[in-house]
């Protein structure tokens, strides 16, 4: 039977060496209090500690003073497993200090090892990380130099067939954040913009004899619908009741509590870009990539669409009138609406459904997908990708594993170069005044993301668009596919590759 607790009291159901599994994505549905009620314990009594910490989407709030930030950097975490790390603005550079075990697996590898431990199965098999980072075999999911666990991820056969298999440590305790709790403790997520792995991250938990703890914004004596519960009451230990902040309207558009036509999606994104600062600035070289990339939409496309230069395809497919013809998806589990940037990834204005996380990666494991738009810091030789580790930086795959591993077709949208980079455009042609000083397209990548290799086995289409040509995959590497008007082919695009390509 739960109980109401205060979140200092809730946070005292944690023991030290406990495995917890926070429910949330990058920077959204964080059940905050919580997390700084344990900070609390840990300040005065130095536990609970040794903590190990699991997360498919990472837990924080961009914020380094407020959420988990604060105990982690404090010591009270020995082990971190997380799919993302954007949003975790301290900790990420704590883990490349050494300063706890950090290990990075693809975001939906997570999900479906958690939702396997709820169904009673070690671990998941799958396909997705085969010859990427993750894989044993070229340098497994370890971040830095003190992590050595080599249970998380092993490389087996199955029936003749290679596969990736993913397990997780036991989960002792569920941090949850949900809308409302009934009267039999049952626990709604109405207003919430997500539900990600929450059913199964209490399954697991009860099947370890572990605690569940939900903070919630109300508790309410009309018993929920039985469609609205996400987590009976029976999972349940602790309700934590915090009342919620007031919100603007433009965030509300997020829950799916009003509808919003099609032709209000824009206002209510610009609304939002105002609210959370997420305005890009004018960037010319991403508008060109935007523009060029749309053009392989094609009408009842299921779709998803990366962060960063990748947006500027749903700014220009709505300007050509095909985002009305085609179904947009995000990894959280929304389909059907229009994906949400900034610190509020991860939610959908206007979506049609919101799924369970580990559902929606079912969908983009097995090519559920027709064409998918990502981003991409290096591309080398052979075409393979590094999306998730710059030079003394590291973000995390998230999903982009899982989105790139099966889509039949996947268009890497990046710059040439960066970092001082200035290109205009006039009537379709492009002017490259100054170069940057940085190169997108290197010899060898620090590390993959993407696998070319792969990719030809699974017969897909891979394109690199940048804002002054399109590479394409082929069995012998790059080629050459298309230059843009007012682009010199030898001397900004041939003279400037280490390495040659086919034309």
């Amino acid at each position: 039977m739960y109980q109401l607790m205060t979140p200092d009291e809730a946070a005292r159901l944690i023991r030290d060496n406990d495995v917890i599994c926070v429910n949330s994505f990058v920077g959204i549905e964080n059940p905050v209090e919580l997390h700084e009620a344990i900070y609390r314990r840990f300040q005065k009594e130095h536990s609970p500690c040794h903590l190990t910490m699991i997360s498919s989407a990472g837990f924080g709030v961009w914020n380094d003073e407020s959420n988990a930030e604060s105990y982690i950097r404090e010591g009270a975490v020995d082990k971190l497993i997380c799919g993302h790390f954007g949003a975790m603005m301290s900790t990420k550079k704590l883990v490349l200090e050494n300063k706890f075990e950090a290990y990075n697996l693809p975001l939906g590898c997570i999900s479906h090892a958690i939702r396997a431990q709820a169904g009673g199965r070690p671990g998941a098999l799958s396909k997705v990380g085969l010859d990427i980072f993750v894989d044993p075999k070229i340098d497994g999911p370890a971040i830095n130099d003190i992590s050595h666990d080599k249970s998380l991820v092993k490389h087996v056969e199955v029936d003749g067939e290679e596969f990736l298999y993913y397990t997780l440590p036991k989960i002792d305790v569920a941090l949850i954040k949900g809308t409302a709790a009934d009267i039999k403790g049952n626990i709604s997520f109405d207003d919430m913009y997500l539900s990600g792995d929450a059913l199964s991250i209490c399954q697991a938990v009860k099947a370890n004899n572990g605690k569940v703890i939900v903070q919630v914004d109300r508790v309410v004596s009309t018993p929920a619908r039985p469609r609205n519960t996400i987590i009976p009451g029976c999972f349940v230990d602790a309700i934590v009741q915090v009342d919620p902040q007031p919100r603007h309207a433009a965030y509300e558009s997020l829950t799916g509590s009003f509808e919003i036509p099609y032709s209000q999606w824009q206002d209510w994104n610009e609304m939002l870009e105002t609210l959370t600062a997420t305005k890009p600035e004018i960037n010319v070289a991403g508008k060109i990539i935007g523009k060029r990339a749309t053009k392989e939409l094609k009408p009842d496309d299921i779709v998803n669409i990366g962060i960063g230069i990748p947006e500027n395809v749903s700014r220009y497919a709505r300007k050509t009138g095909i985002l009305d013809q085609i179904t947009l998806t995000v990894e959280s589990g929304g389909i059907g609406g229009f994906p949400a940037s900034g610190t509020v990834f991860g939610a959908m204005i206007g979506a049609t459904c919101m799924i369970d996380m580990a559902n929606q990666f079912d969908l983009y494991d097995n090519g559920g997908l027709d064409i998918c738009f990502m981003g991409a810091l290096e591309v080398d030789q052979y075409g393979n990708v590094n999306a998730h580790r710059g030079s003394g930086a590291v973000s995390g795959i998230g999903g982009f594993a899982n989105i790139t591993a099966k889509t039949p077709t996947v268009v890497f949208c990046l710059t040439f170069n960066t970092k001082g980079l200035k290109v205009t455009r006039q009537k379709d042609v492009v002017h490259i005044h100054e170069n940057g000083t940085i190169g997108k397209f290197v010899k060898k990548v620090r590390s993959i993301s993407f696998s070319a290799k792969r990719a030809l086995e699974n017969h897909q289409r891979v394109l690199y668009v940048t804002e002054r040509c399109v590479f394409e995959l082929t069995e012998k590497g790059l080629r050459l596919s298309e230059v843009y008007p007012g682009v010199n082919k030898q001397t900004e695009i041939l003279d400037r590759l280490p390495f040659a390509v086919m034309e």
